[in-house]
């Protein structure tokens, strides 16, 4: 397997399927502010050793003492390295005096004396303004033969859109090319990353999010699991819902690793629904996480308490985020991580609704959704998810996010009008590879949680 140049980031490893081939020419391109920059220094303080460092040149698109200033922010940089197995150049004085031959010679020197094992040069797009068409391409012609005299990998940096791929000719000659880009939705921005190109390698197509932090950039690949039609091995476990009668209209319960939509309107039990689910399987020794952008923990706790529950209990694990500032890729990661730590058995995601929202689009939400059905199924994880229907009486869709087809089950709850009262009602409307009874059945929220009542006799007025 040819040697491979890390990140530092596990999942933009995974992404470029083991790491940047080295000693290639890579570019990293994208508009201001989209963390390119951090993002070649978080490979130079990755792989830099005094054997073989890393040379940061800088051009004249950012002054390079603010490169050194906002990169002593970042966790990774490491100030005794400075010096010693990483160096900063500043190329502007010698761009703009010497034009770009004397880049070429300024480069050649530094090569020959650091013998660098990994070169930046940021901006590259800046040096196109010192020269162009055949003038230019002699330019890249001779770095790259430059370059090619001491094995290294080169990162080239500059503030390219996509729509200049075409017509650049340094695009040509990189072997990689990685975007960076942000989108804004109404109030809400997300930032994602795409290869482009990758020579000799496999990757992960499509657009991966990402977030710039201290520790620079945290990528999360797209979730979107391939069609498995590999056998796997399918517990013939039942999962009580943590309702007597319900587990009875289910004929004894839900499959093991099996999911369940459970959609109703607001304030019909469907969190409540879940919680039975959840801390049933709890004291049967199995753990749950409860993944919520629904309630707040100290909400979420008052709810528990009140049924008899605690969100302390040993095999509880919550997981609460704000659905203002949810990346649903992030998201998504950190349940799969909060399962595997846990051994969780159980999870209850609520909402789908609230989800659907931090989604970019439908199509990715569907992949996301399809995925994490799968990986559970396979794991025997029992997955429980609410989702809000807009209808308080009469239900005339039951998902909007295509959802319900990819449930094994799906619970819906509604409203019943009775005179001057409203009541709940519940009905199974489907199970996968097992029967179930279609009734439609009045339910309460009493303290020791919901119960369900006879089966309503005649037909009740749901409009």
């Amino acid at each position: 397997m040819s040697e491979r140049l890390s990140s530092g980031d596990p999942h933009l490893d995974a992404v470029l399927g083991g790491g940047l081939p080295a000693n290639g020419i890579n570019m990293l391109i994208g508009l201001p502010g989209t963390g390119k920059t951090i993002l070649a220094q978080q490979y130079v303080f990755t792989n830099a050793t005094p054997a073989r460092p890393a040379l940061y040149l800088a051009t004249v698109s950012e002054p390079f003492d603010k490169i050194l200033r906002y990169g002593q922010k970042l966790a990774f940089f490491d100030r005794e390295a400075v010096g010693r197995s990483v160096f900063y150049e500043d190329l502007g004085t010698v761009l703009n005096e010497g034009g770009l031959a004397a880049v070429i010679e300024q480069v050649s020197t530094l090569i020959k004396e650091r013998r660098p094992g990994i070169i930046v040069i940021d901006s590259f797009k800046a040096l196109s303004a010192y020269a162009a068409g055949a003038e230019f391409r002699s330019f890249l012609h001779d770095l790259a033969r430059h370059l090619s005299v001491f094995p290294a990998s080169s990162l080239w940096v500059g503030e390219y859109g996509e729509d200049e791929i075409a017509a650049a000719p340094e695009f040509a000659v990189a072997d990689a090319i990685i975007a960076l880009s942000t989108t804004r939705a109404a109030e809400r921005e997300t930032r994602s990353l795409r290869i482009l190109k990758l020579r000799g390698s496999g990757f992960a197509p499509g657009s991966h999010a990402y977030r710039v932090t201290e520790n620079g950039l945290d990528v999360f690949p797209r979730l979107a699991d391939p069609v498995d039609i590999t056998g796997y091995a399918l517990d013939t476990a039942r999962q009580s819902s943590g309702v007597a009668a319900l587990d009875a209209m289910l004929a004894d319960g839900y499959w093991q690793g099996a999911s369940t939509l459970c959609a109703g309107p607001s304030g019909s039990g469907k969190t409540l629904m879940g919680l039975h689910f959840v801390f049933n399987g709890v004291h049967r020794g199995e753990p749950g996480v409860l993944a919520t952008l629904q309630e707040h923990p100290t909400q979420l706790a008052r709810i528990v308490d009140g049924f008899g529950w605690s969100l302390d209990e040993e095999g509880v694990e919550l997981m609460y985020r704000s659905p203002v500032n949810v990346y649903i890729d992030e998201w998504v990661y950190d349940l799969l991580a909060a399962v595997e730590r846990t051994g969780a058995r159980r999870v209850l995601i609520d909402s789908l609704t609230d989800l659907q929202l931090a989604s970019p689009d439908e199509i990715r939400f569907r992949e996301y959704m399809y995925s994490l059905v799968q990986r559970f199924s396979r794991q025997g994880v029992g997955l429980f998810m609410t989702s809000e229907l807009p209808d308080l009486f009469q239900v005339t869709r039951l998902s909007q996010f295509g959802v319900s087809h990819l449930s094994d089950n799906v619970v819906l709850l509604q409203y019943v009008r009775d005179e001057s009262t409203v009541r709940r009602a519940l009905t199974v409307l489907k199970t996968r590879a097992s029967r179930h009874e279609p009734e439609i059945r009045e339910f309460r929220i009493a303290p020791e949680g919901i119960t369900l009542g006879e089966p309503f006799v005649g037909a009740p007025a749901f409009d």
